[in-house]
């Protein structure tokens, strides 16, 4: 009788980001290097260092992954910093020896390839989260790092878009196409909030039921958190018994709070910071609100939508693939009115609020959960492992 052959080893996955700051991007690379089936893949974790006032997405989860960290890797651009982060990548990709390597974020993406490239490594997979492409610097520095994308997208196996709309945008600025690009939807921890706790935060803020109003993420320029400031104060002249939070950090927060006191906000609107509750969160808010300039696909809107939270949100990058009139309720970019005028139409219409949240969490999950996206990124690890290049043992 022949024996079974032998159970291949697991394939080695390297995955590196810029930081593990608060956001998506962070809590896919942890959910990804907790989760993927360890029969089958060993995962290794690199990262720089978030700076003090984005927050800590492993301090704040309680993670038990330990990533490596590689303290000079970070989102500024420094000549002699990302040498020497390119430097240490290289030895860790030869050290290691990954079967494949998976970048997340722009600046990782630019120096992790790069060293993958030169390290040897067979397989590189590259994911947008959201681009720096639009929205966040002048015409000259976006063209330039158009034209770094489209040069990285050489050295890379695969590209993923999390998006139909990422994707269609990634191919029209002549980055990838397929094969080569391929759509894997955001996958993050939903079903914690399909079930909220009610009450806890309205206990907090002495509110009763008031109608409350809530925007979560970080505080920082691409997420027009002005315009909710300024959304919230028209508001207020609509309903004036209503209340309003924030949640979240960064370095917008005290220019934020200055504009909220400039606004008569004052009592009306919270900063609560970042908050590790959130299911308590969204089970107390009557809508959420998203008014960024740009996104590839918002954490705090699947979140939302899981809780069957009503949607308030600008018509911007990937956002339109997760809300539509069924499911939310969609507005222009760098409008308060509008956003004012939407969250007074669901505060006064409790049935059709109930509604929408419920049809957007039935959309959201599990199609969004992490469970579906480990599967499909095995699969996908699975399929380039198996046909790609083969210049690293087992």
């Amino acid at each position: 009788m022949s024996s079974a052959p032998p159970e291949a080893p697991p394939r080695r996955v390297l995955r590196i980001i810029t930081r593990l700051n608060v956001g998506g991007p962070a809590l896919q690379a942890i959910l990804l290097t907790e989760r993927l089936d360890p029969s089958r893949f060993r995962t290794r974790l690199v990262t720089g260092e978030p700076t003090s006032v984005e927050g800590d997405m492993l301090r704040l989860r309680g993670a038990t992954v330990r990533p490596d960290v590689v303290g000079t890797l970070g989102r500024d651009i420094s000549p002699l910093a990302d040498a020497r982060s390119l430097a240490s990548l290289v030895r860790i990709v030869r050290e290691y020896r990954p079967h494949i390597v998976h970048t997340h974020m722009a600046k990782a993406g630019l120096l992790g390839r790069i060293a993958a490239r030169l390290g040897g490594a067979p397989v590189i997979v590259h994911t947008f989260h959201g681009n720096v492409l639009r929205g966040y610097f002048d015409p000259v520095r976006s063209r330039i790092f158009l034209a770094l994308e489209r040069a990285l997208a050489r050295l890379t196996t695969r590209v993923v878009a999390i998006s139909p709309r990422q994707r269609q945008e990634i191919r029209a600025l002549g980055i990838a196409t397929a094969p080569k690009l391929v759509e894997l939807p955001l996958g993050v921890e939903l079903s914690p909030f399909l079930d909220p706790p009610r009450g806890s935060l309205r206990a907090e803020l002495g509110i009763g039921q008031r109608p409350l109003v809530g925007i979560v993420g970080r505080l920082v320029p691409i997420k027009a958190v002005d315009v909710f400031i300024d959304a919230m104060a028209d508001l207020g002249r609509s309903v004036p018994a209503a209340r309003s939070v924030v949640v979240g950090d960064g370095e917008m927060r005290r220019p934020l709070e200055e504009a909220a006191r400039a606004r008569g906000l004052d009592g009306r609107l919270t900063f609560l910071g970042w908050r590790a509750d959130l299911r308590a969160v969204y089970g107390d808010l009557d809508v959420v609100v998203l008014t960024s300039d740009n996104e590839g696909t918002p954490v705090s809107i699947l979140e939302a939508l899981a809780a069957a939270r009503p949607v308030v949100a600008t018509a911007v990058g990937g956002v339109p693939d997760v809300i539509d009139d069924t499911r939310g309720v969609l507005v222009p970019p760098r409008d308060p009115r509008a956003v004012a005028a939407a969250v007074v139409e669901l505060i006064g219409d409790p049935t059709r609020a109930a509604r929408l949240g419920a049809a957007g969490r039935a959309h959201v999950y599990p199609a969004y959960d992490i469970a579906t996206l480990v599967s499909r990124i095995e699969r996908l690890y699975t399929d380039l492992a198996d046909t790609g290049p083969t210049r690293l043992a087992p």
